[in-house]
């Protein structure tokens, strides 16, 4: 009987701590991409991905921490376990989805090119050849130059900072760079330092490299996590929650989930 009484108590200890596992959220961010992600002078996280990050972990009920990494270093450091989801404006694709699993789709926003006004360039390799185009190591648009423009005559430099490539581009030492359009207007157009520059031409395609929306990048294995955020996400996206966030951060862009 005493045997029994401690095995009931063991499997009442670990349903505790596994209940406890699933209400707290560790997102992992890299904090220098506005406006998904950045730091206010205060020095407190801001932006469109950690309001919503906020808004789904109190949907799923989940109390919710940040941890932050370079972009390039989100996904080894989710294997490693340091935290328990990616939150960073990262894009769901085919290559992403070999070593990780992701949410739902939450949101997609399209990639373009930002130029100096008036220096004749065009997202594509022809009107780019010879030029030098700056990208943020990891992402989707750097796999999409190297693919794309790279092996047609054009320099693509990789930094691990975006802010790094605009004050490059500021300084002449980059042509142009390829950013989401939301992050190039709010962190570099709508700035004083964006003065002269502008989107060059239409944003670039291939869904295969550019993905098919935004959502959290998770382990494999944390099958019961996808299925509680997928639910919360669901949840935001149907009572508006996600497009009002989308106009307070990015007006006039069309954020929805084709």
């Amino acid at each position: 009987m005493k045997k029994m009484n401690a095995l009931l108590i063991a499997v009442g200890l670990l349903s505790s701590v596994s209940v406890m596992a699933q209400q707290s959220l560790r997102y992992g961010v890299e904090s220098q991409y506005p406006p998904f992600e950045s730091r206010n002078a205060h020095g407190e996280l801001e932006g469109f991905d950690i309001e919503l990050g906020n808004a789904v972990c109190k949907a799923a009920n989940i109390t919710c921490s940040w941890v932050e990494s370079s972009f390039d270093a989100l996904i080894p450091a989710l294997a490693a376990k340091k935290f328990d989801a990616i939150n960073s404006a990262m894009n769901i694709t085919e290559q992403r989805q070999k070593s990780i699993a992701f949410t739902t789709p939450i949101y997609r926003i399209p990639s373009q090119l930002v130029g100096r006004e008036g220096a004749g360039l065009q997202p594509t390799a022809e009107g780019l050849k010879g030029k030098n185009i700056g990208v943020l190591q990891g992402s989707i648009q750097e796999t999409y130059a190297k693919q794309h423009w790279e092996t047609k005559g054009v320099t693509v430099t990789s930094y691990q900072d975006q802010n790094q490539v605009y004050n490059d581009m500021v300084a002449g030492r980059v042509d142009g760079t390829l950013v989401m359009s939301a992050a190039g207007q709010s962190g570099f157009l709508s700035k004083p330092q964006g003065k002269g520059f502008a989107f060059i031409g239409k944003a670039v395609e291939d869904d295969k490299i550019l993905g098919s929306g935004i959502g959290y990048g998770l382990r494999k294995d944390d099958a019961e996590l996808k299925k509680q955020l997928d639910a919360a996400i669901v949840k935001l996206q149907q009572d508006g929650t996600v497009a009002t966030l989308a106009q307070k951060y990015f007006p006039g862009i069309d954020v929805s989930v084709k």
